[in-house]
């Protein structure tokens, strides 16, 4: 049986030292503090700046994690490159660590490529690993991938390897398109990329959220989850959805770094790796006074419910 997965994720933020290289005990704590919150791990997703760190590194932030003892139970790493060669090695270090899932990009570099090449490359990753611990939850991105997971990819490695398909991250901001993720039925696990839309959907089969805002939300992402189930979801949801609306005003990575950085009080949580850039001081006055308007900071238990 597999094993339950947390509600909510937190595409994991990737603290960075003046030099850019990674600060890795500030990365450990990050992840600590997110998990004593109640919230799952997608370390390597896109708000991780993951496209930005090398495969090496990739490997070393995951044994770092697991020997820090956080739990391996909490862990989806985001596994997917161009190269089915990396994605193949990560993806077993992460099942070897003992992640109950592994989060994959589909290769985006060639396009256009049709439904049987992408369940090819799927399928290479799943055979090369041959394990059914390897449990997959497939990244729709399209919007930076140019690659769609689309239905018939869906039914196509459903039917060639039901042991390993798990899932969908849907970050396509699509009503539509998530309204045919949730109607795949028989288990099918789909974890919109905002708690908006989970809070929109919970009611209908959505597993939980991916969402980059968990980064400084959890704890409240997560009380909502729970509470859903008994106040209904627009209830449970309402404290949530302005914070998640708030920080989409803004450059999301620059605006949770800098969130961090007040927060920890280590100015160096403001580095990001080029091409991004960090905000200037007038966005970034203009973003702290909007959080300060809706009386918003991390540690913050947003509501209590009865």
């Amino acid at each position: 049986m597999k094993p339950e997965l947390p509600s909510v994720y937190a595409p994991v933020l990737t603290p960075f030292k003046p030099d850019l290289s990674c600060n890795t005990p500030r990365f450990i704590e990050h992840c600590r503090w997110i998990v004593d919150q109640g919230a799952g791990l997608a370390i390597f997703g896109t708000n991780s700046e993951a496209a930005s760190l090398s495969l090496r590194k990739k490997r070393q932030l995951l044994d770092d994690v697991v020997q820090a003892g956080i739990p391996a139970r909490t862990l989806m790493p985001g596994v997917g490159a161009c190269s089915l060669e990396e994605t193949v090695e990560l993806a077993r270090a992460a099942v070897d660590a003992g992640a109950p899932s592994v989060l994959v990009l589909p290769p985006f570099f060639y396009k256009p490529v049709s439904t049987e090449g992408l369940a090819r490359h799927y399928g290479h990753l799943i055979e090369a690993i041959g394990s059914d611990r390897l449990s997959i939850v497939l990244y729709h991105i399209p919007q930076f991938t140019g690659v769609p997971i689309t239905i018939e990819l869906i039914e196509t490695l459903r039917r060639r390897y039901p042991a390993n398909i798990s899932g969908v991250k849907d970050s396509s901001g699509d009503r539509d398109t998530l309204n045919r993720y949730l109607e795949v039925g028989n288990g099918f696990k789909v974890f919109p990329a905002s708690e908006i839309l989970l809070g929109e959907t919970i009611e209908r089969g959505a597993a939980g959220c991916i969402s980059a805002t968990a980064n400084v939300n959890a704890k409240a992402m997560v009380e909502a989850a729970a509470a859903s189930a008994k106040h209904g979801a627009a209830v449970a949801f309402a404290p949530v959805g302005p914070v998640r609306a708030l920080f989409q005003q803004f450059p999301m990575i620059q605006a949770m770094k800098i969130m961090m950085a007040r927060h920890t009080g280590d100015a160096t949580w403001r580095t990001v790796r080029p091409p991004l850039m960090e905000l200037d001081q007038q966005t970034e006055q203009k973003f702290i006074a909007a959080c300060t308007e809706i009386g918003f900071r991390p540690w913050t238990v947003v509501r209590e419910y009865a």
